[in-house]
C-alpha cells in the first residue's frame, strides 16, 4: 500500500506544479516533506483506530488529508466515520474520494464497504469490481462483490462470483452460506454433497454454524424438511452452548420500556415529517411490506436504519457499551423527545435519495422504540407485522442473524424465541392500548390470502393513494439487503404459511409453552 501511495505522490506532485515549476527544488522538497508528515499521521491514525480510539484516529486522518488529500486516506476516513455513526461525514468524504480515486485494491474495497453501509449498493458495486480486478485472489474482496450483486438482484452474476471465490478457497463458509441463499435449490441441482464434505472439515465454530445453516436451507429446498431441521438444531445447539445468554437480559429491556413510557414527552415542537416505520419480530413479512410500499411512486426505501436507536442513545448520553439497555431507556425518556425526532431525521437523511418522497424505515427492532416514535414523530405511520406464533418461532430459528450481535442471542433456541415472542406479544398489546390508531397490525397470512385488500388497507393507513405498482412489488428493481432478497423478487406465494406444521412434533415444547402463556394458536 505504501508503494501505491508513493506512486500517487509522484502523480500529484507532477499535476500540482505550474508552468516552469520543475526548476523549483524548494517546492518539491516542501511537498515531499508534507507527504511524509501526512503518511505518518495516516499510519498513527490507523493505529489509534485499531486500538479502539476511533475518534482520535479520525483527527489524525483529517490532518493527513489536509497535507496530502489522496484517495486512500479519504477511503479509510470514511470507514472510521461509519464506526462512530457519523454517516453524513462518511458520505461527504466519499464524494471527495471519488474526485481522486485511490489505486490500491484495499481502498477501493473500503469505499465499497462504506457505500454498502450507507445503503447505496449501486455506488458500491464499481469499487468492489475494481478491488477484485486489482487483487483477484483476495477472497474477501470477491465475497463483497458477490454479496452486492445479490443485493442488486443480479443473482446469476453473484453465483458465478461465489463459485470463482470457492475455486480459490473451497472452505470459505460465508461464500457457501450466501450461495445457498441465492436460489431455491433443486433435487437435481444443489450443493448438498459439497456442503457435507466442507462441513466435515470445518474447524472454526462460526464456520460450522454458517455451513450448518447453508446445508439446512438446501435440504429444505429439495423437500427434506425433517433432515433440514435436524441439521439446524445441531448447528444452533452448538452455537447456543457458547453464548452467555439468559432471557432475563431481554426481559429487563421490555420492563424498562414499559416503566419509562409515562415519562416521555416532547419539550420542543416535534418534526412534521411522516416516515413509515415497518416493525415487528424478524422474519414475519417486514421486507415484503417494505417492498410493497417502496413500489409506490411516492415512497422510497431507506433501508433498515439504526437512526432511531442511535438518536435515543445520543439523547440519553449514557456510556454503556450497548445501544439499548435499561439505563439508556430510563435516561432517554426524561429528555426532549421532539429533539430525538429531529436527530432521527438528520441521521435518516443520509440514506435517502429523493427528499421529495416519503421514506420507509424497515428495521423490525424499532418495535422497541414505538413509544419514542409516536411522540418524537407525531405524523409518522407505524405498521407492525404479525405472523402465526409458531411460524414466527420457526422462521427466527431458521434465519441466521448477525452472529456478532448480542440482540439476536435469543434466536438459537426454540424456547428462547418463544419466550421472546410472549413478551413481544404483550408489548404490542401495550402499544395498542396507549397508541390507539397509530399502529396498523398487518397479519402476514392475511396479506398472502388477500393481497389487494390488505394492500389497500396498508396504503390507507400510511396516507397514500392507491397504486397498481404496489401489487407488482416483485418487479421493483431497488436493492434488497435482507435474507428475504430472493423471496421478494417473486410474486405472492403461500409456501411459508403454516410451515411449522411440518415440524409439529419437534415443536411440541413450543406449543405447550404458548398454551401456558395464553398465546392463541388457532
Amino acid at each position: 500500500m505504501r508503494g501505491m501511495g508513493a506512486a500517487r505522490v509522484q502523480t500529484t506532485q507532477r499535476t500540482s506544479r505550474g508552468p516552469g515549476s520543475a526548476h523549483l527544488p524548494g517546492v518539491t522538497t516542501a511537498f515531499a516533506a508534507n507527504s511524509e508528515i501526512a503518511r505518518r499521521a495516516f499510519s498513527r491514525g490507523m493505529a489509534e483506530a485499531k486500538a479502539g480510539r476511533v475518534r482520535v484516529g479520525i483527527e489524525h486522518l483529517r490532518q493527513a488529508i489536509e497535507l496530502d488529500p489522496q484517495g486512500e486516506y479519504r477511503a479509510q476516513l470514511a470507514k472510521l466515520y461509519t464506526l462512530v455513526r457519523q454517516d453524513g461525514d462518511a458520505a461527504e468524504t466519499l464524494r471527495h474520494a471519488e474526485q481522486a480515486l485511490p489505486t490500491d485494491a484495499l481502498s477501493r474495497d473500503t469505499m465499497g464497504c462504506v457505500y454498502a453501509r450507507l445503503g447505496d449498493h449501486c455506488a458500491a458495486l464499481p469499487h468492489f469490481t475494481e478491488a477484485v480486478r486489482l487483487e483477484p485472489r483476495n477472497t474477501e474482496f470477491r465475497y463483497n462483490l458477490a454479496a452486492t450483486l445479490n443485493f442488486l438482484g443480479r443473482t446469476d452474476e453473484a453465483n458465478a462470483a461465489l463459485e470463482a471465490l470457492l475455486a480459490i478457497a473451497p472452505g470459505h463458509a460465508r461464500a457457501h452460506y450466501l450461495l445457498a441463499s441465492l436460489h431455491k435449490q433443486k433435487p437435481a441441482q444443489n450443493h448438498i454433497d459439497r456442503l457435507k464434505q466442507v462441513s466435515a472439515k470445518a474447524r472454526e465454530p462460526r464456520d460450522r454454524l454458517l455451513l450448518g445453516y447453508a446445508l439446512a436451507k438446501e435440504l429444505e429446498d429439495i423437500g427434506e424438511p425433517a433432515m433440514a431441521l435436524e441439521t439446524l438444531c445441531a448447528a444452533n445447539a452448538e452455537h447456543r452452548r457458547r453464548l452467555d445468554y439468559d432471557f432475563s437480559r431481554d426481559a429487563a429491556i421490555f420492563d424498562a420500556i414499559e416503566a419509562a413510557w409515562p415519562l416521555t414527552a416532547a419539550q420542543t415542537e416535534p418534526p412534521l415529517d411522516a416516515p413509515i416505520f415497518i416493525i415487528g419480530m424478524p422474519r414475519t413479512g417486514t421486507t415484503l411490506v417494505d417492498r410493497i410500499l417502496s413500489s409506490h411512486p411516492g415512497v422510497e426505501n431507506a433501508g433498515e436504519l439504526q437512526a432511531m436507536p442511535l438518536a435515543v442513545k445520543c439523547a440519553a448520553e449514557t456510556r454503556t457499551r450497548v445501544v439499548l439497555d435499561p439505563e439508556t431507556i430510563a435516561q432517554a425518556a426524561r429528555t426532549d423527545i421532539g429533539a430525538i425526532g429531529a436527530d432521527y431525521l438528520r441521521r435518516a437523511n443520509h440514506h435517502r435519495r429523493d427528499p421529495a418522497l416519503r421514506f420507509t424505515d424497515k428495521f423490525p427492532g424499532n418495535f422497541l422504540y414505538a413509544g419514542f416514535i409516536a411522540h418524537a414523530l407525531p405524523n409518522a405511520r407505524i405498521v407492525c407485522l404479525r405472523r402465526h406464533p409458531m411460524d414466527t418461532v420457526l422462521s427466527n430459528f431458521r434465519n441466521l442473524f448477525a452472529v456478532s450481535s448480542r440482540y439476536y442471542d435469543y434466536s438459537y433456541d426454540l424456547l428462547d424465541i418463544a419466550a421472546y415472542y410472549v413478551r413481544f406479544d404483550r408489548f404490542m398489546a401495550l402499544w395498542h392500548e396507549r397508541l390507539q390508531g397509530r399502529i396498523l397490525e398487518l397479519r402476514y397470512e392475511d396479506l398472502i390470502a388477500d393481497q389487494e385488500g390488505q394492500t389497500r388497507r396498508l396504503l390507507d393507513h400510511c396516507g397514500l393513494d392507491w397504486s397498481e405498482n404496489c401489487l407488482d412489488f416483485h418487479t421493483n428493481s431497488a436493492p434488497v439487503s435482507t435474507p428475504s432478497a430472493a423471496q421478494v423478487r417473486r410474486p405472492i406465494y403461500r409456501d411459508s404459511v403454516a410451515r411449522w406444521k411440518q415440524h409439529a412434533e419437534i415443536l411440541k415444547p413450543v406449543s405447550h409453552f404458548f398454551e401456558e402463556a395464553g398465546i392463541a394458536l388457532d
